[in-house]
């Protein structure tokens, strides 16, 4: 496959991988509350991603990646760098075709996350919290033992494998969507998921939802001039720190309607408002899409516009640290 994804390879994926098919929830107070926010009736529904295997969407690309390997790859394993969902996800992915996996992982990150990448099976190797210790620890083991590298959000198997998410959701759907909302950090589910809703729904509008502290996509997507965020930039929302990657700069300037973003304080109010009115345990990541339907004036201004009433909403992902979430509802009360 080249870096060029069809619809007809998220097609083949949705076939390849065996990962849950996530139920889509919706909220009346939910709804009640984003309308009156709008000025203008809205449905939300929810992709819930947060019941998928592994606890989030990552299963989808790294299952497709690894499945795609040959037998002489797949003896070698696979090995990536990744503090979060995809570690776990690869982990799983590889433990399921039975070969191994190794996850460089940085000394800072919570136990209880390289805890759930070896409960999957996976070999954890330290490295500084660098990118560039990240790149250069993964190149090392690479080398040492013929792994194939799975990179988080710039492959095209992995992008593929993500984009069965918008392809389930309007399957399920009997009405198609108004719009779909999706994070985005570096743009794997953003990339395969527009790909397939222009492809299947093409009058359904693509919008990205970014933390306001690492908004490279919207100031990309605002200038048409490649942007990074500045070195060292946080946002609660973790999962989204990532620069957009090559393949997915490509596919977002040309499938996506509108890039959105959002306040620290949007985001922990939505991820609240999931967990206590839908039961729904979602990390800060997660909330970012809500979060524009609530609270972004310019997002309001568009749905007004363009007659916007049924939106899709991915929720990324439910791993949570519950210590550093109670901490965050008190900080942003």
């Amino acid at each position: 496959m080249t870096d060029t994804i069809t619809i007809e390879d998220i097609q083949a994926a949705a076939a390849r991988i065996n990962v849950h098919r996530t139920p889509i929830l919706t909220s009346t107070s939910i709804n009640t509350l984003a309308s009156e926010n709008a000025g203008v009736p809205l449905e939300l529904f929810f992709k819930c991603e947060p019941l998928q295997k592994t606890g989030s969407f990552k299963i989808r690309g790294a299952t497709n990646a690894v499945e795609l390997l040959t037998d002489g790859e797949a003896t070698k394993g696979v090995v990536t760098h990744s503090s979060g969902n995809h570690a776990q996800a690869l982990a799983y992915a590889a433990r399921a075709r039975g070969i191994p996996a190794y996850v460089i992982m940085p000394t800072t990150c919570p136990q209880v996350k390289k805890a759930a990448v070896k409960g999957y099976g996976a070999t954890v190797i330290d490295c500084e919290p660098t990118q560039e210790s990240r790149e250069k620890t993964a190149e090392k083991i690479q080398q040492e033992t013929g792994a194939t590298f799975i990179h988080p959000y710039n492959n095209p198997h992995v992008i593929a494998g993500q984009g069965t998410i918008a392809l389930e959701a309007i399957a399920q759907e009997q009405h198609s969507f108004d719009a779909l909302i999706i994070p985005v950090g570096g743009g794997g589910m953003l990339s395969g998921n527009s790909i397939a809703t222009k492809a299947l729904s093409p009058k359904t509008l693509v919008f990205a939802a970014e933390p306001l502290e690492v908004n490279d996509t919207f100031q990309t997507f605002t200038t048409k001039e490649r942007t990074r965020n500045k070195v060292g930039a946080q946002s609660v929302a973790d999962g989204l720190l990532t620069n957009l990657g090559d393949i997915a700069y490509s596919v977002v300037m040309k499938h996506v309607d509108d890039v959105f973003v959002v306040t620290e304080k949007e985001i922990i109010q939505a991820m609240q408002l999931i967990w206590g009115r839908m039961k729904l345990c979602i990390e800060p990541s997660a909330a970012v899409g809500l979060a524009v339907v609530l609270y972004n004036k310019a997002f309001h201004h568009r749905v007004q516009k363009d007659s916007i009433k049924r939106i899709g909403i991915i929720l990324s992902g439910g791993n949570v640290d519950f210590a550093n979430a109670i901490h965050l509802f008190e900080k942003f009360k």
